[in-house]
């Protein structure tokens, strides 16, 4: 067996292609940006949560590779995106000779990214979700013209800032954000995004910490 780093991965062009042919799914189905920056962005995360909570490297590398895979199902359909992207992870891994334990733990993390199903599972699942919902930022909303903003586009262009904070020794993994009031509000955010709030407390939960929210210096949850 290989031991297959994230480099690999990035590296691989059927990796590639999913990534680009996927967020191009999106984009004509009017979704944010899925395309290189939102994964590398997710892959750095997840692996940085594991790593300030003093999980083993190699844990780390495998979350950081769940990151950077975990929406390449976007290329086949949207609904249950996850599905199908822990089975295209599966044919590819599998390909570049991994390990079929950690594998396993890779697909399980895709598999259960989605907040309408998704629980975390394991370490990586755990990290995965905090990751992939934390990036709420205006570079992510394609349309440019304000006046035909629906509230998604409302809550991501109005979010100028958004940070994972961990702290190993108080066991808190904080989200903050910073929100342009003139463009959305606090509510809207809520009204959008509070499945994912929970998942996301859910999470830090099972790596045995409490998750907080801060939005424009308030401490929300």
């Amino acid at each position: 067996m290989i031991n297959i780093t994230i480099k690999h991965i990035r590296k691989n062009k059927k990796v590639q292609t999913f990534i680009l042919a996927g967020d191009s799914n999106l984009r004509a189905m009017g979704f944010t940006d899925h395309s290189f920056r939102h994964v590398v962005l997710v892959s750095s995360i997840a692996s940085n949560i594991l790593e300030k909570l003093s999980f083993p490297e190699r844990e780390c590398q495998l979350a950081a590779i769940a990151g950077y895979l975990h929406d390449i199902g976007n290329v086949v359909s949207r609904h249950d995106h996850g599905q199908s992207g822990a089975m295209l992870a599966y044919d590819l891994l599998t390909e570049m000779g991994m390990d079929t334990l950690e594998i396993t733990s890779i697909v399980a993390a895709i598999g259960n990214h989605e907040e309408q199903y998704g629980h975390a599972v394991n370490s990586l699942s755990a990290a995965l979700i905090l990751a992939d919902k934390s990036d709420v930022h205006r570079s992510r909303v394609r349309n440019r013209d304000v006046s035909t903003f629906d509230i998604h586009d409302r809550v991501n262009y109005g979010a100028e800032k958004s940070t994972v904070r961990v702290d190993p020794n108080l066991k808190t993994i904080t989200m903050e954000l910073k929100i342009d009031l003139k463009i959305t509000t606090v509510m809207e955010y809520f009204e959008i995004f509070l499945e994912r709030m929970i998942m996301c407390r859910r999470a830090a939960s099972f790596l045995g910490c409490n998750f907080e929210l801060i939005i424009n210096d308030a401490k929300l949850l």
